[in-house]
């Protein structure tokens, strides 16, 4: 599949300043500005440098998409949301803001979508799900451009749109990238859409592939953190108990008030503290069988009976435990 056809257009691309994208300073031509030393400042300039060169290339992207293409305006009712999701949730101040810049300046990108596949009369985002969003909630009709897109085409351009502008998260990447391998999208075409090579990709799924979808959900973007720190809180969440834990963190509403960087951040500090306090030790029967492990933590005891070591020897404390319950009360006076 020839990839120079698969175009992409940005969520917030080329429109006139105050519209849906701030406007990015480039240098003037023939200045040469002072030199600097090199070190932190090399890499920021660099950093800039490799912002900057993603932004023209998605306005190219834009501009060659819009040359002969005819724009309409559609009745965002009629229009479905790409069938993969590559977002985990949207910023309510960040679309709030794009909802008054197109209230105020119009919709200056048009949006792409396809026929729908299976709906006659309805149509499919390829992306652009936020401005149809926008549209939406201002009640007027969205402009787009509509291309016959195979579903390989619809996650490639819906992927090399984000891309193109850094505009996903590192675990959104990865969790896009994840669906589309389930969904039974080969990893060419995965790559292609992400524009990573195969080596990125297979450690993107595998940081997806050991963390449960619901911590993944409830922690979100997470923009600040990439690859090697999801690695960390997958190592965490793999030790014992701290999957349970991480479950009952997450579900409390206080959790779910934080920023998703915040989010984070109180996750992994409360698997870490959970490390530090686990305390694990082995007992030794008088006949120095080891016939029981006990790990300990400031909220619970286990008990782990060996049964290669004391077989049976489970299933006899367990069969005494209201004796010893009650031999318990005795010498406690509870």
């Amino acid at each position: 599949m020839a990839r120079k056809n698969l175009i992409g257009i940005s969520e917030s691309a080329a429109a006139p300043i105050g519209a849906e994208r701030p406007a990015i300073e480039r240098p003037i031509a023939g200045h040469q500005p002072p030199q600097r030393p090199n070190g932190l400042v090399g890499g920021i300039t660099r950093s800039l440098s490799n912002i900057t060169e993603k932004v023209e290339r998605a306005q190219e992207l834009e501009r060659r998409l819009a040359e002969g293409q005819a724009i309409v305006e559609l009745n965002p009712s009629l229009i479905d949301a790409s069938f993969v999701v590559d977002r985990l949730a949207v910023d309510p101040e960040t679309q709030a803001a794009l909802v008054q810049q197109i209230r105020d300046h119009g919709q200056q990108v048009p949006i792409l979508v396809r026929p729908h596949p299976t709906i006659p009369g309805r149509y499919q985002v390829a992306y652009g799900h936020r401005r149809l969003a926008a549209v939406r909630e201002i009640g007027s009709r969205v402009k787009a451009v509509i291309r016959d897109l195979t579903d390989e085409q619809l996650v490639i351009s819906q992927g090399q749109e984000n891309n193109a502008r850094t505009d996903l998260s590192f675990i959104e990447r990865a969790l896009f990238a994840t669906r589309l391998e389930d969904r039974g999208f080969l990893r060419d075409t995965i790559m292609s859409a992400l524009g990573v090579d195969k080596a990125a990709l297979s450690k993107m799924i595998a940081v997806v592939r050991r963390l449960p979808l619901e911590i993944i959900e409830a922690i979100g973007a997470a923009p600040s953190f990439g690859r090697r720190r999801w690695m960390e809180l997958a190592d965490l969440l793999e030790r014992e108990g701290n999957g349970t834990k991480a479950l009952a963190d997450v579900r409390l509403p206080a959790f779910h008030a934080l920023n998703s960087d915040q989010r984070f951040e109180k996750l992994f500090a409360s698997l870490s503290a959970a490390k530090a306090r686990t305390r694990t030790e082995t007992w030794l029967a008088p006949d120095r069988v080891r016939a029981v492990r006990i790990r300990e933590t400031d909220a619970e005891t286990t008990l782990a009976f060996s049964k290669r070591a004391a077989p049976g020897f489970g299933d006899f404390v367990r069969q005494r435990l209201e004796a010893l319950y009650l031999e318990y009360q005795q010498e406690t006076g509870d």
